[in-house]
């Protein structure tokens, strides 16, 4: 073979080589190569997470609450902005439509515990003393003071549970000293037909899950209310009780309540005139203070308004 010949053969060998690792560098640049993102899409995508992220923290973990009124003065004051720990009792899937009053089926997760006397508990308000239940949406903040099986009473402003006199909160005031005689009787009082006052109330036991309740022509307006929010339909004709259109002597409680009072005793529409705070209906616990100040400054007043020794208080 002549050296014209070897050297073209050479040449011929070194440009398929060429051309091999060019297209295995061209494959391995294809296969590492990165998609090129859409920064709209990612923006987008981002918000979704985001929203996403914070409302299962809304509804599961802690929720943001402002209070509104001033029954829980002095514990709580109007400005007082709080965390509240909604898996202690067990967090609920949203119980509405967000911005809106329509309800919807939803479920629980475990409770660490049930609620305590004494806690301080955002709940959504079960409706007025005569109304099946509240047109709307709204959470309430009080202090637990009974749980299921309890007896309440309250004399001269004094309160007993189970026979022993509840603890005095620190911030708990009266905003007249004098109690209403016990003759004085409140029309506004729950329940419907007792002769009751705020300042002497009961004896009065908070329905527990299994209680059965005896009833008559007598008491049924008492307990009319309380058994079409468990979700049945009582009547009362001709001087007998009927539950879903069955005659019924008595009516076996389905569901654990609670009663709730403001620490601002005399200034608290609560329990004493809407009646028990089912299960159901508890949202958690107020925890902690993160931002507090005065309402009644303008915004450019602000700064000068902000509460600074109340952020970052515990609530008990």
């Amino acid at each position: 073979m002549s050296k014209q010949t070897e050297k073209k053969n050479y040449s011929a060998m070194a440009r398929a080589m060429i051309k091999s690792n060019a297209s295995v560098s061209e494959a391995k640049q294809s296969k590492y190569k990165q998609p090129v993102q859409n920064p709209t899409r990612e923006l987008v995508e981002a918000i979704i997470f985001a929203l996403i992220a914070a409302l299962f923290l809304k509804s599961f973990v802690v929720e943001a609450y402002r209070i509104p009124s001033g029954s829980m003065e002095k514990t709580l004051l109007v400005g007082d902005f709080l965390f509240v720990n909604k898996f202690i009792y067990g967090a609920k899937s949203p119980l509405n439509i967000p911005f809106t009053d329509v309800r919807l089926p939803y479920f629980t997760l475990p409770a660490m515990r049930d609620p305590q006397r004494g806690d301080v508990i955002v709940f959504i308000y079960p409706g007025d003393r005569d109304e099946r239940q509240s047109p709307e949406v709204t959470n309430y903040i009080k202090r637990c003071v009974g749980t299921p099986g309890d007896s309440i009473l309250i004399k001269d402003k004094i309160l007993y549970v189970n026979g022993q006199m509840f603890f005095s909160p620190p911030g708990m005031q009266f905003s007249n000293p004098f109690p209403m005689p016990k003759d004085a009787y409140d029309p506004a009082m729950f329940p419907h037909g007792e002769h009751w006052n705020r300042d002497n109330y009961g004896p009065l036991r908070i329905p527990k899950k299994g209680d059965v309740v005896q009833l008559n022509a007598v008491n049924y307006k008492a307990w009319e209310i309380f058994i079409e929010r468990e979700g049945r339909t009582p009547s009362l004709k001709n001087g007998i009780v009927y539950i879903d259109g069955k005659q019924a002597s008595s009516y076996t409680v389905e569901r654990n309540y609670y009663f709730m009072m403001g620490d601002n005793r005399d200034n608290s529409e609560d329990s004493r005139y809407w009646g028990f705070v089912p299960d159901d209906n508890i949202v958690g616990e107020a925890m902690l203070i993160y931002l507090s100040w005065n309402p009644n400054g303008t915004i450019p007043q602000m700064i000068g308004s902000i509460r600074w020794k109340r952020i970052g208080n515990l609530i008990w």
